[in-house]
């Protein structure tokens, strides 16, 4: 597929590119002799149909039977927005009104701001809006303390930086002195502190590997009860998410059909499917575009899905995006998600 994008020439891309905008704008299949009015080159409609007709065999253009014109394909898309979309600056109008409405007050709820965000999105695009409610912040520890107990018991005090604090009951093979816990505590306080649970266990273990020839026996035992005490962090269960405008989309012309409305609200509402697509763009590197089956899923066949992440100064917390026909306005909408994931950020990073 790569070596025929690569067989189009400038001619052929101008083209493209003005049937793309042309069918986006009016939703009509677009005809060679629009295309020689709005494409501003010198050739005959002969020759135009002629580019069509290559770029049909290409798979880029499709023909509607209904129509003498052409629309684009999910692959005219995808070549349209990585090579020859001319992307839009948001607005200034736009971009105030983001501004404005996630400027909250300081100590607002997280998850309030987010379904701003999405009714933002949704209301500023005329699709559905999409984001993911913060990750859980990874706690730190800033205490760690041991008592003994009876039967080589020991209670492990842990306090963390989010003003938990979590007890523990380990067994140990042999008793321990309260002098004897009350050094390995030391000493863990001084290597660990700062740390959530998974960095200590991981410097634990690293330490123990790379010097334990040079560790005295209290380093040794310190070490042994930390990694009793720094079991792994549970596996998250998976993404919550809020979406607005959904009804939206019930006046795109590609999805008023009621069947595909009802298995695509159905869809929002198990949401199975939009989380494994939302978990894909955590770690993409700024926005991500899903388009028609490139997603996987059939209920989105006849959509395109824009995200991007949003982060604070512990990384990412989230994904924002929209969710809309595959005829939508990307040079308007990559630019409003892209600003939106920028300001959600900073503003849930100014409240935690």
């Amino acid at each position: 597929m790569a070596h025929d994008d690569e067989r189009l020439n400038e001619r052929a891309r101008q083209l493209l590119r003005v049937l793309v905008e042309s069918y986006i704008r009016d939703g009509q299949p677009v005809g060679s002799r629009a295309l020689s009015r709005d494409s501003g080159l010198s050739l005959s409609s002969a020759t135009i149909r002629n580019v069509m007709a290559d770029l049909e065999d290409l798979g880029f253009v499709a023909s509607p039977h209904t129509s003498a014109g052409r629309i684009p394909t999910d692959r005219g898309y995808r070549f349209f927005v990585d090579t020859l979309l001319r992307s839009r600056p948001i607005d200034t109008v736009s971009a105030d009104e983001l501004r404005r409405h996630l400027d909250a007050a300081p100590g607002a709820d997280p998850k309030a701001l987010v379904a701003n965000a999405s009714q933002l999105l949704s209301n500023l695009t005329h699709l559905a809006g999409v984001v993911t409610v913060p990750r859980p912040q990874v706690a730190r520890l800033t205490h760690l303390e041991f008592v003994g107990l009876s039967e080589n018991r020991v209670l492990v005090v842990l306090v963390f930086d989010d003003r938990d604090v979590q007890n523990r009951i380990i067994q140990l093979p042999r008793a321990h002195s309260p002098e004897e816990l009350r050094r390995a505590a030391q000493f863990l306080n001084e290597q660990l502190i700062g740390r959530t649970p998974a960095q200590a266990r991981e410097d634990i273990l690293r330490q123990l590997q790379e010097a334990r020839e040079h560790m005295n026996a209290l380093m040794v035992e310190a070490i042994s009860l930390a990694q009793q005490v720094l079991t792994p962090e549970p596996a998250r269960s998976g993404l919550e998410y809020i979406v607005a405008g959904e009804t939206n989309l019930m006046g795109a012309a590609q999805l008023t059909s009621v069947e595909k409305l009802k298995r695509l609200f159905e869809a929002f509402n198990e949401k199975r499917d939009f989380l494994h697509l939302l978990d894909q763009s955590l770690h993409a590197d700024g926005v991500q575009i899903f388009i028609g089956q490139e997603s996987g899923y059939q209920v989105l066949d006849d959509c395109s899905i824009v995200t991007a992440p949003y982060s604070g100064t512990d990384g990412v917390l989230g994904v924002i995006g929209v969710i809309g026909p595959t005829r939508m306005a990307y040079e308007r909408v990559i630019p409003i998600v892209d600003l939106t994931a920028r300001l959600l950020g900073s503003a849930l990073n100014s409240r935690r």
